[in-house]
């Protein structure tokens, strides 16, 4: 009897081991699933049986039981957090106990990028549902709240420059005004004292500095051009030579309501009198045209040491590279050079 009882304690010691490093294994086994990009929402309050449970039906984790037992033991069950969750595919269950414990909300996601206007950041403002705004254009009037640079620029009317290009990420119960405070802020962040004191020793405004460096933004294409660029804006404005750049043209447009918003520059728009027209009148524009990114800002604050009053794409090549000139003969000759190239490449086209 007493072995007959030994051997019967001795199978229970041994399913009992072998369920045990069975749970070990599961707990520690990466699953795979279909949720992955997709949040799954843990209301607050929710106890850790219903949590498993929910992680159960989306198929998170494949048995309920072993990470049942694991919280009660480890008295983890109180550390999970309530949140929206975009879990990782695979991930083992010890896992998704670990990002449950660390908490995630869902974020709303912003790619402001460098050269955007406000039109353009109201209307990537306007593409997220959660900001509820009526359309594409709603978020204009809030980029009127000047307080938020009155002190770097008392003349500005709005924040055009002052929102800065980069990627934000935001709790979903934010609301517009307040990513557009945010956007000011990280501009506010790159425009440190010495940006102040550099602009005073060249004998701009920060308000000059901004503006020079929106019109750096939308004319270069190549990073390293862009102290080379902003060293023609100065030249010719230290010769009252009107800069004859073509955003400031198409802003002027836009500012009316009249730009067409198909690429081309009409003469329409060249003949528009707004002193946002660069083309008709000297001296930069009244403020800024787009939002300027960093190394436009340095570039406007450091520019190249040249004679250059003049740029033109560089025909041979395709990244938007310039020839930079300093007389208008050789001007002339560029721009008869890419004329040619383009009637050349026209010609080619498939018709």
């Amino acid at each position: 009897m007493k072995r007959v009882l030994f051997v019967f304690v001795l199978l229970i010691l041994v399913a009992a081991c072998a369920t045990a490093a069975w749970a070990y294994r599961d707990l520690r086994t990466p699953v795979q699933h279909s949720k992955r990009g997709q949040y799954i929402d843990i209301p607050r309050g929710s106890s850790p049986t219903a949590v498993i449970n929910k992680l159960a039906d989306e198929q998170i984790i494949r048995h309920k039981w072993p990470l049942m037992v694991y919280l009660k033991l480890t008295g983890g069950g109180s550390q999970l957090k309530a949140g929206e969750y975009d879990f990782p595919s695979p991930i083992s269950p010890l896992g998704v106990v670990a990002k449950l414990r660390e908490g995630e909300q869902r974020l709303l996601h912003l790619t402001v990028v460098e050269g955007w206007t406000r039109w353009d950041i109201s209307n990537a403002l306007y593409k997220i549902p959660d900001l509820q705004l009526a359309d594409a254009n709603a978020a204009l009037p809030l980029m009127d709240n000047v307080s938020l640079i009155k002190d770097l620029d008392p003349a500005a009317t709005n924040l055009e420059g002052y929102l800065f290009p980069d990627t934000y990420e935001f709790p979903r119960d934010i609301k517009a005004p307040q990513i557009i405070a945010l956007m000011v802020k990280r501009f506010r962040k790159e425009w440190k004292p010495e940006c102040a004191d550099r602009a005073h020793k060249l004998g701009l405004t920060p308000r000059e500095v901004v503006t020079t460096a929106s019109l750096i933004e939308t004319e270069a294409k190549v990073s390293s051009e862009r102290p080379i660029i902003a060293s023609v804006i100065y030249n010719r404005l230290k010769q009252d030579m009107a800069l004859a750049v073509d955003s400031t043209v198409i802003y002027a447009s836009k500012l009316e309501g009249k730009w067409r918003n198909d690429g081309k520059v009409y003469k329409s728009d060249i003949e528009r009198r707004s002193p946002y027209n660069t083309r008709l009148h000297s001296g930069l524009p009244p403020g800024p045209i787009a939002s300027p990114g960093k190394s436009s800002l340095e570039a406007a604050l450091n520019p190249a040491e040249t004679d250059y009053l003049y740029y033109v794409r560089e025909p041979s090549r395709d990244d938007g590279t310039h020839n930079f000139y300093n007389n208008e003969n050789d001007f002339g000759q560029g721009v008869k050079a890419l004329r040619n190239w383009e009637q050349q490449r026209d010609a080619n086209l498939p018709r």
